[in-house]
Parts: structure tokens; sequence; C-alpha cells
């Protein structure tokens, strides 16, 4: 490899190492700091790094595709000096000597950009048709790995040829013992690493979010409970949760603390309603979920009727598309009055009392939804279920 391709080479990988960081950086602040500032990238709806970050499509086998991209920026540095660390001699003994089976790496750098910018180019299709937002910095790394691809090409060789030629040495190289030793260890490592990562979703908090989501958007009835009460009436432990009923980590929530009090005893939970919607929250300063203080005032108007929690249930569980949608699935409720909900729903008291629950929230800080208080501790956003269990019994709960 000549001088001045190996510069090359080394600065292109330094700016793709250097970006893997920073998106890196961006991706646990995303997932892990809730008291992080956007990042600089993150400018509107579709370009918005962090948008992208919080996502599930931005890991694959549980490891943050921001550390792969540090891990690939790795490798081709390391092919740029493979050729130099092959020569390093101390006191007369060859250290790298091992390094001997990578006869070709300028294809290697090639053919690994080519494999990278295929990939990216799948990832930049996720990003735009399904995610429908744009990490720029994720693009502009999709870019350097096709003009590594370029800058890596042997002379006189097209890119079907340093594919066939990688392919061909790695072949060879696992022909011969101690190297398909290596590389057998090696993959048993990368195997067991990734096994972890998948199964504990230690690095991707979305993933396991989106697990709990996945579990709880199935229809678990044995859950639900109605009246206007859930858990023990006379429980010392009282939990309050405020939800907006257009919010889907509002349903995973409230559905776990349905099952919550089915397991534990000397719980009860009081829901506060906290409509992300200007109609009623004056507190919001730009519209969220248009309707949800409609769906509010008659959950409040089913409790005057002693079925708040069977309204709960079924404002989460069915999709709203206007009052008539509601009353309509109201129908399956025993016992309600229809045409006294409906009253209700409109009343000056529930406007009031609605008004009041707002409030409340507000003057406690809670201004996202959904929220948890627990022995006065708030929790904005959602947890695993086990973790909230475990929080419950730590606070007071019991084992059924």
């Amino acid at each position: 490899m000549n001088l001045n391709k190996r510069i090359a080479l080394t600065i292109i990988a330094i700016i793709g190492f250097i970006t893997s960081i920073k998106l890196s950086l961006i991706y646990w602040d995303a997932n892990f700091n809730p008291y992080a500032l956007s990042s600089f990238c993150s400018i509107n709806e579709f370009i918005d790094c962090d948008g992208v970050a919080k996502t599930t499509h931005s890991q694959c086998f549980g490891v943050p595709l921001a550390f792969w991209g540090l891990f690939l920026y790795f490798v081709f540095l390391f092919f740029t000096y493979v050729d130099k660390l092959k020569n390093v001699e101390i006191k007369g003994f060859r250290i790298f000597a091992y390094f001997d089976v990578f006869k070709n790496p300028e294809a290697y750098i090639c053919a690994i950009g080519l494999i990278s910018f295929t990939i990216s180019m799948i990832l930049a299709g996720i990003s735009i048709f399904e995610i429908k937002k744009l990490c720029i910095l994720c693009f502009f790394t999709y870019i350097l790995n096709f003009i590594l691809a370029i800058v890596g090409k042997p002379k006189d060789e097209n890119f079907l040829s340093v594919l066939a030629i990688s392919f061909k040495d790695f072949i060879s190289a696992i022909k011969v013992k101690k190297y398909a030793i290596a590389f057998g260890l090696l993959m048993i490592a990368a195997i067991g690493v990734l096994t972890y990562t998948t199964v504990s979703d230690v690095l991707t908090p979305q993933l396991k979010l989106q697990k709990e989501l996945d579990y709880y958007s199935s229809p678990h009835g044995k859950y639900k409970m109605s009246g206007n009460i859930l858990g023990d009436e006379k429980a010392t432990l009282v939990v309050h949760e405020y939800t907006d009923y257009q919010c889907p980590f509002c349903f995973v929530l409230n559905t776990m603390m349905h099952r919550a009090v089915s397991e534990l005893k000397n719980i009860k939970v009081v829901h506060h309603n906290l409509p992300l919607d200007m109609n009623c929250n004056k507190a919001m300063k730009y519209q969220m979920h248009e309707g949800s203080c409609l769906m509010a005032k008659y959950a409040i108007a089913a409790g005057r009727q002693g079925k708040y929690w069977d309204m709960n249930s079924l404002l989460f569980d069915k999709e709203f598309q206007g009052e008539e949608s509601i009353l309509q699935n109201a129908k399956s409720i025993k016992g309600l009055n229809l045409e006294q909900l409906k009253e209700d729903a409109h009343s000056d008291e529930v406007a009031k009392e609605l008004t009041k629950e707002i409030d409340e929230a507000n003057n406690l800080g809670i201004d996202g939804t959904p929220a948890i208080r627990i022995n006065m501790e708030t929790k904005v956003g959602i947890m695993p279920y086990e973790e909230l269990k475990a929080k419950l019994l730590k606070a007071g709960a019991v084992e059924r």
C-alpha cells in the first residue's frame, strides 16, 4: 500500500471513528440520560438523530449501531496498518507474525467497505420509509463507507474481484489449523457476547420497552378490573398514575398496574387524567393528542356510575374515532346508562374535576405521560414490569 493511500484511508477511518463516538454519545443520552438536551442534529420532526436513536432499529443483536460503527472503523484502521504490524520485531522476534494470514489488506478494506455500504443503504431505507426520520450523522458514515471502498480498492481490480479475493483468502486461512482454532475461538466469544446483549437488552432499553409493549398490547383481559377502585381499598400503599388515553406507553403502564394489583396486595392505584390536549390542558404549548380531553371526561363521567376502571380499560383498548365511537364501545359495559354518561361528560362538574386533576399534576411538576408516584417519588416514563413490581414491593406492597 503506497503512502498516499495509507494517509487517505487513515484520515477517512479516523473521521468515521470520531463520528461514531458522537453517535454513541447521542444514543446514550437519548436512551439512558433523562436530563440530556437535544443533540445538534435533532432539527425537526424529520431530521432527528435523537428520534432515530430511540427506535428499536438503532441496534443489531442488542448492540447499538453506533457501537458497531466504532468496531468497523477500528477494523479499517487495522487493515490499513496490518502490513506494518507484521514486521514489528522485539529482539528479533516478530510479535505479530500471526497477521501473515492477511495477504491482501487493500482488498479487505474495499470488500468490507462495500458490504458495510450495502447494509447502510438498507438502514437508510428503513430510516426514511419506516421510521420516517433522518439521522444526518448516520448518513455521513454511510458515505464514508463507500469512499473507503473506493480508496481501498487495489489497482487493476474491480469490486467483484476484491470480494472474490477476500473470500478465497478466508477459505485458505481456515484450512490452516492455528487460524481455524483462532477463528473458532473468536466466533465463540462473539456469539457469547451477542447472545448476552440480545437476551438481556442491557444496551437497548428501547428494545426492552418494545417487548413490554408487544406483551401488553395483546388482549390480556385477565388483568382488567372493574368498578371505581383498583386494588385494596384500605391499602397503606397508594400509587398515583397520570396518563393520557392516546398515549401508547400510558396503555402499557396502566395494564402493568392492573397486573400488579392482581399479583400484590396492600396496594391501591389512583388514576389521574393528564390529557396532552390544548382543549383542556392550558399548560400545553402545542397540540399533541386532540380528543384526549373528551376521553378523560368520559372516564370521570363513568366513575359517577361506579364504572371508572371499566371505562378506563375501554378507552385504552379501543382506537379513538370521536365521541360516537366512545358511546358505541361503551355499550359493552354492563349496567352503564349511556344517556347519563353523555350528559355527565359534558357537564360543568366533570370539566371542573378534570381541570383540577390537570392543575394538581402540573403543580407537582408532571408535564409528561405516563407518570407514576410511589411514596412521593415521581417517575415520568415507562419501566419494565419486573422493575415496577420490585419498586412496589420495596414501598410496602405484599405478594398475594
